[in-house]
């Protein structure tokens, strides 16, 4: 079995059933906008496909693949296991399983301003692993917050095939481009549309409901000096502390447009003496 839900369908540029400011804010590391996300998914999934649940097979939930660095959708997944669980406890049923598909590389380009060929190209680069023998005869449920070209499922589908691997796979979108007339940038123009600056990623990162994310990361590591300098200034010391621990677990100090950033935060450490 290989399923598809997406809770909300972008049938135009400028009309949607979602908000553009919040999606926005939840790319940039607003966990508050991934837990109304989930909650909202998982009550449109269940209502509409609730027959899906009804096995007795393990469920697996996995987020789009990563490396060490959380995407902001492994958030939105995070939640929607958590009412997925609540669900099934309710049922008397096993909780669900967190895994993950693992990708042994990461790139500077921003995907949204791809178009399809592209973006396969891109992450056909990539390196992925997956633990077929633990996929075996579960349901798995894969989770992404939005669906543009279908470039990231055409890949994880290829991870499948190539592993050989013998289970019920569902994908679940908060949102999907359902008008392919339309420019797969319009991905950019969500995530853009109220976080177009570093004055604007300072204000996110000063939430108390803020996380790092891929994205977020190699935002700040690609600022110039005096915007980074900026976003240092406003955003203290622990969040600049975390971003280095974070950069260096996603082995971007090894990526050259980010070396200038990348040695400031490690001379802002070795003045704090670590």
């Amino acid at each position: 079995m290989n399923r598809r839900y997406s809770l909300h369908h972008i049938h135009s540029a400028d009309e949607f059933t979602f908000s553009p400011t919040e999606y926005s804010y939840f790319k940039y590391g607003d966990k508050s906008y991934a837990e109304k996300f989930a909650k909202e998914l998982f009550d449109g999934f269940v209502a509409e496909h609730a027959d899906l649940l009804h096995t007795d097979k393990e469920i697996l939930i996995l987020p789009s693949p990563y490396m060490a660095i959380p995407t902001a959708s492994n958030f939105l997944c995070f939640y929607f296991k958590k009412h997925l669980d609540y669900y099934l406890f309710q049922k008397g049923r096993k909780s669900t399983v967190l895994s993950k598909i693992n990708r042994n590389h990461t790139y500077i380009t921003d995907y949204g301003n791809l178009s399809f060929e592209d973006r396969k190209n891109l992450i056909a680069n990539d390196t992925y692993y997956i633990d077929k023998d633990f996929l075996k005869e579960k349901l798995c449920i894969f989770i992404d917050d939005i669906k543009i070209t279908g470039s990231h499922e055409y890949t994880v589908n290829k991870i499948l095939n190539q592993y050989e691997v013998n289970a019920d796979f569902v994908f679940l979108y908060y949102a999907e481009l359902m008008n392919f007339d339309l420019d797969p940038k319009i991905e950019n123009f969500f995530n853009y549309y109220a976080v177009k600056n570093v004055e604007h990623v300072a204000e996110v990162m000063l939430k108390p409901s803020f996380q790092f994310n891929t994205r977020i990361v190699k935002y700040i590591l690609g600022l110039d000096s005096e915007k980074f300098d900026y976003l240092n200034s406003k955003v203290g010391k622990q969040h600049m502390d975390d971003l280095l621990e974070l950069a260096i677990s996603n082995n971007y100090h090894l990526i050259k447009d980010y070396e200038n950033n990348m040695n400031t935060l490690t001379k802002t450490e070795l003045y704090y003496g670590y």
